[in-house]
């Protein structure tokens, strides 16, 4: 079966609106944690806000009651095991820790290093596409980051600081590829565990390592941060990941130094010198572009089974015992025949196929 499709880029624009709030609610979190590093051990800091974020989902999923989105089963189990280890324990831990060794304005901008990491994830290992503008995005944006990394500015740039910041993007480039193959589940149960699971581990090697609980103040405020710039954020991440596919979500996320580096300049005292701006200019310039990406062909759509939230749509056109009404969004375990069509379209779960070299 062969057909146009006119499919609406409804979707892209939310995925993007969605990544671009995870971004914001994210980059804030970067000045701010710096300053609660004062009083607080990396690793104690990182379960308190897993902790405060996972506190925060499990209250938000009691409150919402009955959702029509699709559970996660007994089969999610490794995925979810990846997530928790590498987005959740070593990516924090290894960031804290490398914020320690820079200032807030190169730690901020150092951590868009994540971007091109999970594009690079995305196409070579998980079968996403992106073309010849987007490869020189992510190189102006990893551009960038180099640049940062080594120049000799007044800003606090240690080897290691730098080392350890980008092997905290390498941890979330894992986890933001692995997401992306749970996204079509329920969000919020989905970080709410992965919040859990990261905080109880986190706190287990915090104690492991000596740490000790900081003031009730410094709790209270590292779990109100955590519920807002990690819970909500990676729930509006799970979101766009679901909507547009790792790689380009990359490309909205990686907005997130640019709002952590703007609030550390009032909040840090952080000064700017000529090499970081040209290295904030080369990422917002790969950031650019990838937002202005396009692209659209003939495909096919191999058959498959799965299980998440849809409406009936030229994706989702099956049979059902019980009528539903056009627009009415459900979920069950549903079967997708063999389509072949054009329109445009982004990695999501439904579009991951061969492209012409």
């Amino acid at each position: 079966m062969t057909s146009r499709g006119a499919a609406s880029s409804l979707p892209a624009w939310t995925g993007a609106l969605y990544g671009l709030a995870a971004a914001a609610s994210f980059g804030a979190s970067t000045p701010l944690a710096k300053l609660l590093l004062d009083d607080v051990t990396p690793v104690m800091l990182a379960s308190l806000l897993y902790l405060g974020a996972g506190v925060a989902l499990t209250i938000a999923v009691a409150a919402r009651g009955d959702t029509r989105e699709a559970d996660l089963s007994v089969a999610d189990a490794p995925s979810l095991l990846v997530l928790i280890v590498t987005g959740g324990v070593l990516g924090p831990v290894l960031m804290l820790m490398g914020l320690q060794r820079v200032s807030g304005v190169a730690g901020a901008l150092l951590l868009n290093l994540e971007a091109p990491l999970t594009m690079l994830l995305a196409v070579a290992l998980f079968g996403e596409h992106l073309g010849r503008r987007d490869a020189w995005a992510a190189g102006f944006i990893l551009g960038g980051g180099i640049l940062l990394a080594g120049s000799p500015s007044a800003l606090t740039v240690e080897p290691l600081g730098a080392l350890l910041l980008a092997s905290a993007c390498a941890s979330w480039a894992i986890d933001n590829n692995v997401t992306q193959r749970l996204a079509l589940k329920d969000p919020l149960r989905l970080v709410r565990i992965k919040a859990l699971g990261a905080g109880i581990g986190t706190l287990a090697l915090a104690i492991a390592v000596g740490a000790s609980l900081p003031s009730a103040a410094a709790i209270a405020a590292a779990l109100v941060l955590g519920a807002v710039s990690y819970g909500a954020s990676i729930v509006l991440d799970a979101y766009a990941l679901r909507l547009v596919g790792a790689a380009r979500e990359a490309a909205f996320f990686a907005t997130a130094p640019f709002f952590g580096a703007a609030l550390a300049l009032p909040v840090l005292g952080d000064r700017l010198s000529t090499s970081d701006l040209l290295a904030g200019l080369l990422m917002a310039v790969g950031v650019a572009l990838l937002l202005r990406s396009r692209h659209g062909h003939l495909h096919v759509h191999g058959a498959v089974t799965h299980e998440h939230l849809h409406e009936h749509d030229e994706h989702h056109g099956h049979a059902h015992d019980e009528p539903v009404q056009p627009g009415e969004r459900h979920s069950h375990v549903h079967t997708h025949e063999r389509l072949g069509h054009d329109h445009p379209h982004v990695s999501d779960a439904h579009h991951r196929h061969r492209h012409p070299k």
